[in-house]
């Protein structure tokens, strides 16, 4: 006896109490396995492939791909059950057609719906999806229905639901049966095809032809409907191109009144993008961080020309011959060795690890409920890293313990992570500080917003040659603006000022670094 058991959307961790569909990895009628992966959702962290814990076949989606939801609402039913195992294996059928009308009618399982979410391991990223499984066709609403199907025909032999062929495809589509009269099933309507709306623009029935995500990304994030682009790939298939070609063409779009769930167009041309996802999450923090934080800033400029000396030195391979020594003596192996290249985020960061063990005030946050200001022991550096999603922050936790080949490591891996959308909550959660490099936009100074809950933010222009004064001597130089954006409530101008003021030191002269080594 099959059941039909319905799958909600899981607690995603992090707090996170909604989720947007992205895509769909099975569709209804596929079988699935155990904790099988069936649907990627964009959290306000990350994109997340959720596996179901249910193993049968997939009855229903629940909600539509570009659909907001929240934690617990219906994601996916699903048959499970020796009816529902037949099903996945092929053998999901009615009548069979060479039984003719002298076939026994099978009896239809009880279906029994259990809600519930079940226990889900949920696994963050963007890892490549399982390969999809062929669809088994099933009538499209609104198709008519050949002789015998219809509400008020008398009873008999249900239609055959076609068997999947190795292509995805259904065996002897287009080829009527036996028996009865009727078509296994309906044709499959071609791309673009439908009742027409009353200007005459035709409305798509059926799953759209999209076989990349980049695509229905691309199409939601512009707000167009892939249901009104007619294809031009194989067999209907909507290219990129076709969606890019729509995006120029905004206003035809627009007549034809559609319904989109990305963003959406006014009257005089304005549009309307939806504040869903990282960007809302974004959103939701900086407003609290404005209301709730007074925040105050000072800048500096300062001469980083000693700064980039090092790291060129500290990237140059150990090309000086070591003294000669005797096989397994220290040091033996030392000389031309390659070494770990250091990156200048990295230095910056231990320059402020460094800044921070000095004034430990700026690694700290505002306890509102008990009316203190905690003070942390360690430092969970997070920075600025901008990707296709937006600005997010990972976090290096325990920076204060890492060198400098150990934080240009793990920062790389972490922006890595980043672009591709793999991070999980935890590197996007707990930072105590932010080291935000916005020179890389080719800017030279900025005043942050503080990241909610900390208590202060440095940020990093672009590092240009200008004129600098050197000793009584006017030099060119490489030239960077450091900011520092802080709580007031945790220390005044003084402290904010020293810190900034040692980067600073720390920039024009690495060398300071040593005394806190």
């Amino acid at each position: 006896m099959a059941e039909v058991r319905e799958f909600a959307l899981p607690d995603l961790g992090e707090g996170l109490t909604e989720a947007t569909v992205v895509r769909w990895l099975v569709g209804v009628g596929e079988a699935i396995e155990i904790d099988q992966p069936v649907v990627e959702v964009e959290t306000a962290k990350a994109l997340v492939e959720v596996p179901c814990p249910y193993g049968g076949v997939v009855t229903a989606h629940q909600a539509q791909e570009g659909a907001e939801i929240p934690v617990g609402a219906p994601l996916v039913t699903v048959a499970t059950g020796a009816r529902a195992n037949e099903a996945g294996s092929g053998g999901l059928r009615g009548a069979e057609a060479s039984g003719g009308a002298g076939a026994p009618e099978p009896t239809a399982p009880e279906l029994e719906h259990v809600g519930g979410s079940g226990n889900v391991l949920v696994g963050y990223g963007t890892s490549p999806a399982a390969r999809r499984r062929p669809r088994v066709s099933r009538p499209l609403p609104g198709t008519p229905a050949g002789p015998g199907t219809g509400r008020d025909a008398p009873a008999g032999p249900p239609p055959r639901v076609p068997e999947v062929n190795g292509s995805g495809a259904p065996a002897g589509h287009g080829v009527p049966t036996t028996g009865q009269g009727a078509p296994d099933g309906p044709a499959r309507p071609a791309v673009g095809a439908g009742v027409p709306h009353a200007d005459g623009t035709p409305v798509r029935r059926g799953p759209v032809a999209v076989i990349s995500p980049l695509v229905r990304r691309l199409a939601r994030e512009h707000g167009i409907d892939l249901a009104t682009l007619d294809g031009t790939g194989p067999d209907g298939l909507i290219l990129r191109a076709d969606v890019e070609r729509a995006v120029r063409q905004p206003q035809a779009v627009t007549e034809r009144g559609t319904d989109t769930t990305g963003a959406q167009a006014d009257g005089d041309g304005a549009r309307r993008i939806p504040l869903r996802g990282l960007r809302a999450t974004a959103a939701e923090r900086l407003t609290r961080s404005r209301r709730e934080i007074p925040d105050a800033s000072c800048w500096v400029d300062a001469d980083a020309t000693e700064l980039l000396a090092l790291k060129r030195r500290m990237n140059a391979p150990l090309t000086h011959s070591a003294p000669t020594r005797s096989i397994g003596s220290p040091g033996a192996a030392e000389g031309g060795r390659e070494r770990k290249p250091v990156s200048l985020l990295a230095l910056l960061a231990r320059i402020c690890t460094a800044a921070l063990s000095r004034f430990p005030e700026l690694n700290a946050f505002v306890d509102t409920d008990a009316r203190e200001i905690v003070l942390l022991p360690q430092v969970h550096l997070g920075f600025a890293a901008q990707t296709d999603r937006g600005l997010v922050v990972p976090v290096v936790h325990e920076a204060h313990t890492l060198d400098a080949e150990q934080l240009t490591e793990r920062t790389a891996q972490l922006t890595e992570a980043a672009r591709a959308g793999t991070l999980t909550p935890g590197q996007l959660t707990g930072g105590t500080f932010t080291l935000n490099n916005y020179g890389v936009f080719g800017v030279d100074g900025s005043t942050p917003i503080v990241n909610h809950p900390e208590a202060a933010m440095l940020g990093v222009g672009r590092i240009v040659r200008k004129p600098w004064v050197v000793g009584d001597e006017l030099a060119v130089r490489d030239v960077v603006q450091l900011s520092l954006t802080f709580d007031h409530r945790v220390c005044d101008g003084g402290t904010a000022g020293g810190f900034l003021r040692h980067v600073a030191d720390c920039v024009e002269h690495p060398g300071e670094l040593l005394r806190t080594l």
